[in-house]
Parts: C-alpha cells; sequence; structure tokens
C-alpha cells in the first residue's frame, strides 16, 4: 500500500505550490487568491522509485462554522485521518497567528507524524523566520520556499525515509478505466461521486461552482477498479470571466479527454440548455463512451416526464447512440443502474472485432443498402478490419471511396454499432482506396 502525505495549512500559504513541485505536474490550481482549493486532491508521486501519495487540501479554518468553510474544514479532517504524515504549512511572512496554534491542536491530537514547514523564506534568514513557530509544539519549524524548491528535497526524505520499509505495491490505480463526472454547474455532480464511493470524499454543497478541480478519486465499481473524475460545472463562455474558473473549465475539458467513459450530467427540473449541447458535442468530438444521467428525476411529476424526454430527443438527438438513466443522487435511486450503463459504455468503446467478422457485416450493409452511385461510378467496398479503438474504429478498403457520401457513412456507423450492439460509445469509419495500378504518372 502506497504511504500518503498530506499537506495542510491556512488559506493562501502555498499548499497547492508545494504540492505541484512534489508531483512535478500542475495539477493543483494556483493563484494568489485564498480558498482556491476546495476538495482533497490526490496526486501521485515518487521517492527513489517508490511511489506514494499526496494529498492537497483546502484552506483550513476551523474556526468557522457555517457556509463553503466547513466543509473545506471536515475535508482537511478526514484527509489527516488518511494521512501517514502531515506537512503543516504556515506561512514565514506573515509568522504566527490564532488559525496556526488552532490547526497545530488539532494536528497534536490527531497523533499523525508532522512536519512544520514555515513557507514563503526565499531571501529571508532562516533563524528569525522559525523562530516565534517553536510555540506551537510540533518540533523543529523547517525553512523552506515551495515556490523556488529551496530544501524542498530535504523535506521530502524526512518525511518518506520512516515509511519505505513499507515497500509499497506496484499498483496500477494510474492503468484503471477513467470515469469523467461532467455537466453543468450544481447539476449534482459531487453528490453522485459521493453516493457512488459511499463517503463524502468531495464537498457537495448547494451552491453553483462548489468544485473547482477536476478530482481523480480511485474507488471500486461492482468489483472492478476505476478512478472517478469529479469536475468543475462548465458555465457558458460569456459567464466565465474569473480566471480560476477558466482554469478550471480547461481541466473539466482535460478530464474529457483523460476519460475512458463520460458521464453527462443533465438536471431533470433545468430545461436542456444550449450549454448542455455544446459539453455533449465536446464529448463526441473527443470520441468518449458516454452515459446521460438526468439527474433528479424523483422531482419531476409524470406529466411533465414526457414534455422532458421529447426535448432530450430533439435537443441532444446526436447522442442517439447514448444510454440516457433517470436517477437520483441523492437518493441512489438509479445509481446501480448508472453503473452498469458506464460498464457497458466502456466493454464497447474497447471492444476488439475481428476482419471476418467486420467484413462480413459490411455485406450485410452493402445488401440492405449500397452506396450510392456518382455518376459513372459507384464505389466498392471489399473488407473491412479494425483501426483502433475507445472509440472503435473501423477501416473500410475498396474502389473510388472518396465518392462516398457523408449520409452513407453515417448509415455504416450506425449499422456497425447496431450489429455489435455497441451501446455507449461512438464509432468511426474510415475508407482507403486502393490505388489504381493503371494510373502513371
Amino acid at each position: 500500500m502506497k504511504p500518503t502525505v498530506v499537506i495542510v495549512g491556512r488559506p493562501n500559504v502555498g499548499k497547492s505550490t508545494l504540492f505541484n513541485r512534489i508531483t512535478k505536474s500542475r495539477d493543483a490550481l494556483v493563484a494568489d487568491h485564498p480558498g482556491l482549493t476546495r476538495d482533497r486532491h490526490y496526486g501521485q508521486a515518487f521517492y527513489q522509485e517508490q511511489a506514494y501519495i499526496v494529498v492537497d487540501t483546502g484552506g483550513f479554518e476551523p474556526v468557522t462554522d457555517t457556509g463553503i468553510m466547513v466543509e473545506m474544514a471536515k475535508q482537511t479532517l478526514q484527509a489527516i485521518d488518511e494521512a501517514d504524515i502531515v506537512l503543516f504549512i504556515v506561512d514565514g511572512r506573515d509568522g504566527l497567528c490564532t488559525h496556526d496554534e488552532t490547526i497545530a491542536k488539532i494536528l497534536r491530537k490527531s497523533g499523525r507524524p508532522t512536519l512544520l514547514l514555515v513557507n514563503k523564506c526565499e531571501g529571508m534568514s532562516s533563524e528569525p523566520a522559525k523562530a516565534e513557530f517553536y510555540e506551537l509544539g510540533l518540533g523543529e519549524p523547517i525553512a523552506i520556499s515551495s515556490a523556488h524548491g529551496d530544501r524542498v528535497s530535504e523535506v521530502m526524505a524526512l518525511a518518506l525515509e520512516p515509511l519505505f520499509p513499507w515497500q509499497n505495491e506496484d499498483e496500477a490505480s494510474s492503468r484503471n478505466p477513467k470515469i469523467a463526472i461532467v455537466g453543468r454547474p450544481n447539476v449534482g455532480k459531487s453528490t453522485l461521486v459521493n453516493t457512488i464511493l459511499g463517503e463524502e470524499r468531495v464537498i457537495a454543497f448547494d451552491e453553483p461552482g462548489t468544485t473547482r478541480d477536476s478530482i481523480y478519486l480511485p474507488c471500486t465499481l461492482e468489483g472492478d477498479a476505476y478512478t472517478l473524475i469529479d469536475t468543475a460545472g462548465i458555465r457558458r463562455r460569456g459567464k466565465v470571466t474569473h480566471v480560476v474558473e477558466k482554469f478550471s473549465v480547461i481541466k473539466t475539458l482535460k478530464a474529457i479527454e483523460d476519460a475512458n467513459v463520460v458521464v453527462l450530467m443533465l438536471d431533470a427540473q433545468e430545461d436542456i440548455a444550449e450549454q448542455d449541447a455544446h459539453i455533449a458535442a465536446y464529448i463526441l468530438q473527443a470520441g468518449k463512451a458516454l452515459v446521460v444521467s438526468l439527474n433528479k428525476w424523483e422531482r419531476i411529476e409524470e406529466r411533465e416526464q414526457d414534455i422532458l424526454r421529447r426535448d432530450y430527443e430533439r435537443k441532444l438527438n446526436f447522442l442517439d447512440f447514448a444510454e440516457l438513466i433517470k436517477m437520483s443522487a441523492k437518493t441512489g435511486k438509479g445509481v446501480s443502474e448508472l453503473i452498469k450503463a458506464i460498464k457497458r459504455a466502456y466493454a464497447a468503446a474497447t471492444i476488439s472485432l475481428s476482419t471476418p467478422k467486420l467484413t462480413r457485416a459490411l455485406q450485410m450493409a452493402i445488401e440492405q443498402q449500397q452506396p450510392p452511385r456518382q455518376g459513372l461510378v459507384r464505389p466498392k467496398l471489399r473488407y473491412a478490419h479494425q483501426g483502433g479503438n475507445n472509440p472503435p474504429v473501423v477501416v473500410i478498403h475498396g474502389n473510388a471511396l472518396g465518392k462516398i457520401p457523408l449520409s452513407y457513412q453515417r448509415y455504416l456507423e450506425r449499422f456497425f454499432r447496431e450489429s455489435f450492439k455497441l451501446q455507449g460509445t461512438p464509432l468511426r469509419v474510415q475508407f482507403k482506396s486502393s490505388a489504381n495500378p493503371y494510373l502513371h504518372n
């Protein structure tokens, strides 16, 4: 099992900067803006070729008793419970404050091994910068600069040397199929993630924009290992004004690219908006397997359900390959059906199809409907083979295939998908014409 290093501290002391430096990534959002990180954020790093887990937490303000800040405090407390060692960061330029003392008290009570890091000490004499932090009772403070990397390697050696007699297993979590949960703000994405995991792993708060990072969470679904990706809600472009939200949108689009299966969540209480169609089009363009989740279905009266179905079929008719699951993330009703649909979509996206089977299906499609003649020429489709998966790609060989219209290509895509029962994944058809042996330059 991999050791877990958890980074805690009050807002804006440099936790996410240290997380990015340790993991050699830009996975945690960083800006000069307190409270930017809100959920536990997991990353992987290596010490002498041994892997370990790093957890970035939201700014810890334990004296807050209402609103989003108390939820962030709960997340940090839960992360401390998971830790093998805690890196407690304080600000060497601001000096000791009441919040630091409160956090130190919680850490002492937890009994977790803790290193006290005095950050932002670049250009400062380390001893005076550290002096007042001795009274926190957490041992020798260590002056560092997470932005410049000063003494970070030394800190990680101190943190990890006691842990690596464990000799962690070679886990394949990075190779697990990834499921991205996407949609507009406040449709219930984080609630769904918590329901699937069976715990409050990410903040689910009745306020749009609660999730700002894409959070990667290993999990097991009906015996199989997956990674869930909880993403920030994507607003309409004109509504995205704050720099943090712009970063979040980019991270959501990257999460879609990184995913094997995408769950597009819609709010059954809201009209299907243009933005839903934009997100769906991006998923389709990325060629990702897809399940559509119609959340908060339990709140819809029966007479409104048919109207909603027709609205979905009219506005998102290009998603005819995806299963539509009516569910409630809050109560859990329909979540098991969603998981089964995710598994079917992943299996369809990664299927292996033999050349004989594809060629027989191609011949059946031609018998049912021949490609249209273009002038004196009718394209000849001879055989097909698989050219890739996730999404499946079918390569068709023949003559004059450049003259096949888009409508016939769409017909073939539907025919192959229906023939092999590939529900939940788009399918791409590519044409490769044979060279004319009698054509001379």
